[in-house]
């Protein structure tokens, strides 16, 4: 019985290792994008990969906007944070991870944000 039990737990261990080994190695697609009418709205946007974070910022001085990166690792993710100006508007930040159902989050006003996390 006892030896049953050890193969059944080595078994679960090789399944589970097997498991993350998978997704490792997994590449994903993240598509970041920002529409809405406000001007100069500036954006940051970051992802895990293996090497840690990334991050980076720009301002546009009229949307839409949209960015699509590919990055692989354990621990994927990240943030897509948008702020407007002081001429407000209204701004909508959307992440999508390998086509499944965007994260959204809308800003509207002047100096107004909004971040897109949990993805």
């Amino acid at each position: 019985m006892l030896l049953v039990l050890v193969l059944l737990a080595a078994g679960g261990c090789v399944a589970l290792f097997a498991s993350v080994s998978r997704e490792v190695s997994k590449t994903v697609t993240v598509e970041y994008a920002v529409t809405g009418d406000a001007r100069d709205v500036s954006i940051t946007y970051s992802v895990w990969n293996d090497d840690g974070i990334s991050t980076k910022s720009e301002t546009v001085p009229s949307l839409p906007w949209r960015k699509t990166l590919e990055t692989k690792g354990f621990a994927k993710g990240g943030s897509l944070l948008i702020s407007l100006s002081g001429s407000g508007g209204t701004a909508t930040c959307s992440v999508t991870v390998d086509n499944d159902t965007p994260t959204t989050s809308t800003a509207s006003g002047p100096s107004a944000a909004a971040t897109c996390t949990g993805f």
